[in-house]
């Protein structure tokens, strides 16, 4: 089995809603999802995949929706007042948590015809988490 993975960086802001925590304040993170790809076969290049490729498709997209954009949940009562000033929002269905964020990139990666296996998103450079498909 062979693998490739690429690390794109990107900043984004949200907040938790049903949260106790800190993290229920609106706040930003410099983040750095690393999306890794797996597969039985190589192209005639002797590639799985070119990492370009991957930038071409996956890091477009975090750039265009998430990168400099303000993350949150679709009934966050903010998002009125964001909008109307014509903040950037990316709205998500949950929580914008690490855990979600992960697995949003990784169905993004798949939509593209994508193989990929796992997306981990570092939230801080000591905090991650994972999603790996159903």
């Amino acid at each position: 089995m062979f693998q490739v993975s690429r690390e794109i960086h990107f900043c984004y802001g949200h907040r938790l809603l049903d949260y106790e925590g800190k993290c229920r304040h609106l706040h930003g993170h410099n983040g750095r999802a690393v999306i890794t790809l797996e597969g039985l076969q190589l192209d005639e290049r002797g590639m799985l995949l070119d990492f370009g490729d991957i930038k071409r498709t996956v890091q477009r997209w975090i750039d265009e929706n998430l990168d400099h954009n303000m993350l949150l949940r679709r009934d966050d009562p903010i998002l009125p007042l964001l909008r109307e000033r014509g903040e950037r929002v990316f709205v998500m269905e949950h929580n914008p948590t690490a855990e979600n964020i992960a697995r949003l990139i990784y169905e993004r990666a798949a939509e593209h015809g994508l193989p990929v296996v796992q997306v981990v998103l570092w939230e801080t450079e000591n905090c991650s988490a994972s999603y790996g498909g159903p």
